[in-house]
């Protein structure tokens, strides 16, 4: 296997297209891939000019930036690969009441082992990314770590805690230490089309962020035949949803009732078919729990020590104290109480020097 080899996946966006810019200029011999696992003929809600990832555009922004670097450029067909892991895990979790985040999801199992098997036939011994994070070895622990961005408003680790050590083995970011305003500059002297573009915000296969208008479409049949359910507040039944899948934990807006003041989405029961609401305060909840554990820069966490935990991608991370932990599960207590613990999203724990400790699957128990 080449050790000076490297693929980068190219999304045609400019944090990637600095990433193989930086290879390059390091010395290795570099490869764009650029992965087709989507269209919006098959997901809908294309925007009037199709734009984002695995659009033509993006294709096209990333051939002609490996044109200006003089690297090899393939665009691989992954669309059967991400329908089976992130679309259909996707959909699952919204009709079990649970709201996901695809992009765990596709990190691990796309942009890794699929792009690993790629690296492979390619006799490529790396894969890189424009991920904002920083890889280490630690010789005592014998592990490879992931550690916070130092561009912190940008710093994609929360996405990341699912990669195995196999991975992170074989993974360059050669934008750890770099901050956005420097990646956008660089390209810039660079000749980079993608210099001054936008950056992503939506789930990429959700392009216009209505997530009922995919269900509907994507499975109009279960849809079709959802049962109403009762929508309870402090015990009384106060109206009828319209469906499971079309609420999520920390709701306010599109709930049809009112109750003479706010009023938001406390629990999603998919069991019992009933969407429980309350009032802001009741949405705080100091313990978590998560399922499906990864264990990143350690190999355990210990009972009683203090972590610091985000629940969603925009959460700041605080201190927790964890009560539990093994292969699977884990459960910490916050300090102070976290708002809108919501089931399907992920705990992701980290130490006081930003390492990436450990990280999984919010569970309703």
């Amino acid at each position: 296997m080449n050790d000076k080899r490297v693929i980068v996946a190219m999304s045609g966006g400019v944090d990637s297209s600095v990433a193989a810019a930086l290879l390059k200029k390091q010395g290795y011999d570099v490869i764009g891939i650029t992965m087709k696992t989507w269209g919006f003929m098959e997901v809908g809600g294309a925007p009037k000019f199709e734009s984002g990832c695995c659009s033509l555009d993006a294709i096209f922004d990333a051939k002609n930036v490996a044109d200006v670097l003089d690297i090899p450029h393939y665009t691989v067909d992954f669309t059967k690969a991400f329908e089976k892991s992130v679309i259909d895990n996707f959909v699952e979790e919204y009709l079990s009441g649970r709201t996901p985040n695809p992009c765990v999801v596709c990190n691990r199992k796309i942009k890794w082992e699929e792009l690993l098997k790629k690296a492979d036939s390619l006799d490529a011994k790396f894969v890189a990314t424009g991920h904002y994070a920083i890889i280490e070895y630690n010789e005592k622990e014998r592990r490879y770590t992931l550690k916070h961005s130092e561009d912190n408003p940008k710093d994609q680790t929360y996405a990341l805690w699912g990669l195995t050590q196999e991975s992170l083995s074989r993974t360059i970011f050669p934008l750890g230490n770099m901050k956005k305003t420097e990646v956008r500059k660089l390209a810039e002297e660079l000749g980079l089309k993608t210099a001054a573009k936008p950056d992503s915000q939506e789930i990429c296969f959700v392009a216009d962020n209505n997530y009922e208008r995919f269900l509907r479409e994507k499975i109009p049949d279960v849809i079709n035949n959802l049962q109403e359910g009762d929508i309870i507040y402090h015990g009384k039944i106060i109206g009828k949803h319209k469906g499971i899948p079309f609420y999520t934990v920390g709701q306010r807006r599109g709930l049809g009732v009112a109750v003479g003041k706010p009023v938001y989405v406390k629990k999603v029961d998919s069991t019992l078919n009933i969407i429980e609401i309350g009032d802001k305060e009741e949405l705080l909840q100091k313990d978590v729990k998560a399922l499906d554990v990864n264990y990143v820069s350690r190999a355990e966490l210990k009972k009683g020590e203090i972590v610091f935990g985000k629940i969603r991608y925009s959460d700041k991370a605080t201190a927790a104290e964890v009560i539990y932990s093994d292969q699977n599960k884990i459960h910490v207590r916050f300090i102070d109480p976290k708002n809108a613990v919501t089931p399907g999203q992920s705990l992701v724990l980290y130490d006081g020097k930003g390492y990436l400790l450990a990280g999984g699957v919010i569970s309703n128990n």
